[in-house]
């Protein structure tokens, strides 16, 4: 790529990523019927770690959902299992629990070299933006080395949503 140029986000892209430690929650099931019951336990978790670590004088600021989708390729959407996260500070050692029965976890995502792609639009028709990508990363020589993952960088009631759709990549043998 020529010095200066800058590419568009929708367009698919190889970068580096740095690992994250997460605040995470796991469901199973359709993504637009199980993620409230993931979301707020989630959410109330990390604000309430927000609120805890600014009396101590340490800030952050709760950044874009994340989730991953291990078997959606493989299963029906009913089946799905969606893996909820959200980063929180590298010295975070425990998680305040909010909703009794729905452990939020603490994980480390392990990145590297990641292809990612922003989409514009409704999660329904994220479909030809999935398939640039996968497209994308065998031109380059590469081959998916993780789940397929959204981070998601509007609320899903925005005009026009925007997910950023991500997998992490090696270089084929």
């Amino acid at each position: 790529m020529p010095a200066g140029k800058k590419t568009s986000k929708q367009e698919p892209e190889i970068v580096k990523m740095a690992a994250a430690k997460m605040a995470v929650i796991e469901t199973k099931g359709d993504p637009n019927v199980v993620a409230q019951e993931a979301l707020g336990p989630l959410y109330g978790s990390v604000f309430t770690l927000k609120f805890d670590l600014k009396k101590k004088g340490v800030e952050f600021k709760v950044s874009g959902l994340r989730a991953r989708w291990p078997n959606a390729h493989l299963a029906p959407r009913n089946e799905w299992i969606g893996i909820w996260g959200l980063p929180i500070p590298s010295s975070v050692r425990t998680l305040p629990q909010k909703v009794p029965g729905k452990e939020v976890k603490i994980e480390k995502w392990e990145y590297g070299t990641v292809a990612q792609i922003l989409h514009l639009g409704p999660y329904s028709e994220e479909g030809p933006t999935v398939q640039c990508l996968h497209e994308f990363i065998a031109e380059k020589g590469y081959e998916i080395a993780g789940p397929h993952e959204e981070e998601y960088l509007t609320r899903p009631t925005a005009k026009v949503p925007k997910t950023i759709i991500r997998y992490v990549v090696r270089k084929k043998k």
